[in-house]
């Protein structure tokens, strides 16, 4: 197994890379999605999302079968980015790991679930703040006959140059993900996208 991943500044491309991934043939239990809710954004977004957030809230419904995995979406906190929408395996985790870290003081949250997972730990922090500037994420573990495939349909649905926007982070003065940030509102959101729609060719 593969963990492909892909940050969307878009979440509809986001959401046709889910539906893309699972006509593939990726299960829906393998696939997660985790966009920024800021504003609410999405909430409604799928017919069992969750009502009230907090860490964990509505995963229970990230299913598979043949609906797919946008129907399970739900709400939940991640520390340092805020409200999200989630489903699948990557957002149980994350949910997980930051209960543990607020019952053990362990580190987790979305880092420790996106380098569990097998994403290299830069990157993880870089998906993460991608997340936290309004950006929806879209993992999936894959068989390794499938995964130039579903590397190749994340592409297709425009997912962002991760080394490009680590540098646009850097040259900011960003270096890594902080748990203990101020989650962006949704002005910052609406303002972080139309900068990026404005470097687009």
């Amino acid at each position: 197994m593969r963990t492909v991943t892909g940050l969307f500044d878009d979440y509809e491309a986001a959401r046709d890379a889910v539906s893309d991934l699972e006509a593939a043939g990726v299960p829906s239990e393998d696939i997660s999605i985790v966009a920024n809710n800021s504003g609410n954004r999405y909430s409604n977004d799928g017919s069992d999302a969750a009502e009230g957030a907090g860490t964990g809230a509505g995963l229970g419904a990230a299913g598979g079968g043949v609906i797919g995995l946008l129907t399970g979406l739900g709400l939940m906190a991640i520390p340092g980015v805020g409200p999200v929408v989630a489903a699948g395996w990557l957002a149980s985790t994350a949910a997980g790991a930051a209960a543990g870290a607020v019952a053990g003081g362990a580190a987790g949250g979305i880092i420790g679930a996106l380098t569990d997972s097998g994403v290299d730990e830069e990157d993880a922090h870089v998906y993460a703040e991608g997340i936290r500037r309004g950006g929806t994420l879209v993992t999936a573990r894959v068989d390794d006959s499938l995964a130039l495939k579903a590397e190749a349909i994340l592409q297709q649905r425009n997912r962002v140059d991760l080394s490009g926007r680590k540098s646009i982070y850097a040259q900011e003065g960003w270096s890594r993900f902080d748990e203990n940030a101020d989650p962006y509102t949704l002005d910052q959101v609406q303002r972080e996208r139309e900068r990026y729609r404005a470097m687009m060719p």
